[in-house]
């Protein structure tokens, strides 16, 4: 077994994966559990994964949001994504509304 340090979207993951020609083992398999990571100093700027339309701003200036609580509902390619908050902090700024068109890394937010 190796061990792996993920980024998948911010948020960490430690994973152990098996080599195939390895010799098999009698352990049971562990469950990944994600890693803490640290809101990078001076907090975190979300942007858009891909374009779209923003369907949904489900915060405002000054609100307290925790790490994965939805910021705003982007539909891209006909699917309703929910960008989530990569850490704990305080919105420092929103930058899109209702209805806004975003194009790829497009600053939706800002949180301290």
């Amino acid at each position: 077994m190796k061990k792996y340090r993920v980024n998948v979207n911010g948020s960490l993951y430690e994973i152990e994966i098996e080599e195939m020609n390895a010799p098999a083992t009698m352990s049971a398999p562990a469950k990944a559990a994600p890693a803490k990571a640290a809101a990078p100093a001076g907090g975190a700027q979300v942007k858009a994964p891909m374009p779209g339309a923003i369907l949904d701003v489900r915060v405002q200036n000054g609100q307290k949001v925790k790490k994965g609580d939805v910021l705003v509902i982007l539909e891209a390619m006909k699917m309703e994504n929910e960008i989530q908050a990569p850490c704990d902090g305080t919105v420092a700024g929103v930058n899109v509304r209702k209805g806004d068109s975003v194009e790829t890394q497009a600053l939706i937010c800002s949180i301290a």
